[in-house]
């Protein structure tokens, strides 16, 4: 009621939907969209205006190949607009990559070829690559275990119940009453 955005206040108190932050309050549609216009406006108000510019074309294409330079073969990495990758694209290192759960048996061979990597590098005795093979091996594994929980939060649901039709109305049917026989 005091300007925050209602998507904001949806993050905060870690609601999936907006729909649930708007339950707690009588909040309608037109009172939503208000309070975030006038939350824009005093936004708008303390920033340069050069911000709010319409893009050129090759701003908007630059943008736009951003999103398509985020695909990756086993996932969608989730850097920021206008940044480098750190991991100079060794994604399996990265917190930032969201992997794909299609993309499994992919890991599981990149594992087991990062595997095979460790034991010839510890072989021949190449310690800064055993190293970094190591590093990568970590990587890999932690997306597999993202995969893993993803799945299992996607299978298993959580059941609410069903409750009786008497609980929720008021009132009783007629086989709910006892009679004088029971």
């Amino acid at each position: 009621m005091n300007g925050l955005p209602p998507h904001i206040a949806q993050i905060i108190c870690g609601h999936k939907t907006i729909d649930t932050t708007m339950g707690y309050k009588a909040v309608y549609p037109a009172e939503t969209i208000e309070a975030h216009r006038a939350f824009l406006a005093r936004r708008r108000a303390t920033r340069p205006s050069e911000e709010y510019r319409t893009p050129t074309d090759a701003e908007w294409d630059a943008f736009l190949a951003h999103f398509e330079k985020r695909k990756v073969s086993v996932g969608t990495c989730a850097r920021a607009f206008a940044t480098a990758c750190v991991h100079e694209h060794a994604c399996v290192r990265c917190s930032l990559l969201r992997p794909d759960p299609a993309q499994r048996t992919r890991l599981e061979e990149i594992q087991d070829n990062l595997e095979a990597r460790i034991i010839e590098a510890k072989r021949e005795g190449w310690l800064g690559e055993v190293e970094g093979l190591q590093v990568s091996y970590a990587g890999v594994k932690d997306k597999l275990a993202q995969i893993d929980a993803t799945l299992t939060r996607t299978a298993t649901g959580t059941d609410l119940g069903i409750p009786a039709f008497g609980s929720i109305s008021g009132r009783a049917s007629a086989r709910d009453i006892p009679t004088i026989a029971e």
